[in-house]
């Protein structure tokens, strides 16, 4: 029997918590990727093995890949593949059972409900039935991790989920367009109006104290406005390097909803792990 094949689009730490708990419950999904990702919680994100070539979050390693033949090569060693596809290139010739859309951009990019027998997707953007089959909630509080078979998920305000009593504040965010330069690593405490970096010569501060939860990799481009960095109020070392508590919800309501449609997959001539 062939095994389940998996695309989850975006390694980011939402879609690393789902890759990490769908490998921990035996299967080995393929991860794509922007050729410079923009991710902020870089240490316990498997994107940044593109950077790095190789990244392991939580015991479980990923490694980047240049091809869907090295992909599929790595795969059968239960190492996750990661590898830059912008244009969707890699679902056309996988040909995956199971699609995640996990890029969390807050609007469907050009995700289908034909792109693969069972297709999901997290967070707002997407409506369960129309545009995928099933859409799990990642907005904080009572419904977070939800899967959703018709509708769409809570719609994005624009605020960030509440942590330690902040919320805003605890973001850090480009005062301008240029390259970002860092001052400051992940895993630093922090005062406010401390300098964790600056973009084009303009510093980036931070207006909480605590420890730095994620910043994005030094020289990278980025634009005013866009989030760079997240401050932790509670300044636990560990949550630096640990999987969220969000992203565990979310990864346990794609396996959720994966599994509710299992009974689909001994009719296709596979084996589930």
């Amino acid at each position: 029997m062939e095994r389940l094949r998996i695309v989850i689009k975006g390694a980011g730490d939402l879609a690393s918590g789902v890759a990490h708990r769908l490998y921990r419950s035996g299967f080995v999904p393929v991860m794509t990727e922007l050729e410079h990702p923009l991710v902020v919680r870089r240490t316990v994100s498997f994107a940044e093995a593109i950077y790095s070539g190789e990244a392991t979050v939580e015991g479980v390693t990923a490694k980047r890949v240049m091809n869907l033949e090295e992909a599929m090569e790595y795969r059968r060693k239960r190492i996750i593949p990661v590898l830059p596809d912008v244009s969707g290139q890699v679902i056309l010739e996988m040909r995956p059972h199971v699609l995640i859309d996990a890029t969390v951009a807050k609007e469907n990019l050009g995700t289908s409900i034909d792109d693969a027998p069972v297709v999901i997707a997290l967070g707002p953007g997407f409506y369960a039935g129309k545009d995928v089959h099933a859409v799990v909630e990642t907005k904080r509080g009572h419904y977070l991790g939800r899967v959703i078979w018709e509708g769409p998920a809570i719609a994005n305000t624009g605020i960030p989920g509440e942590i330690g009593g902040f919320s805003h504040e605890r973001l850090l965010r480009a005062p301008v367009d240029g390259t970002f330069t860092a001052v400051k690593a992940i895993g630093d405490l922090v005062k406010a109006g401390d300098i964790v970096g600056n973009v084009g010569g303009h510093p980036v501060e931070s207006t909480i104290p605590g420890m730095l939860r994620g910043l994005i990799k030094d020289g990278i481009t980025v634009t005013s406005g866009m989030k760079i960095g997240d401050v932790d109020p509670r300044a636990d070392r560990d949550s630096c390097f640990t999987i969220s508590d969000k992203a565990r919800a979310v990864a346990g309501g794609v396996l959720e909803a994966m599994l509710a449609a299992s009974k689909n997959y001994g009719n296709w001539g596979i084996d589930i792990v």
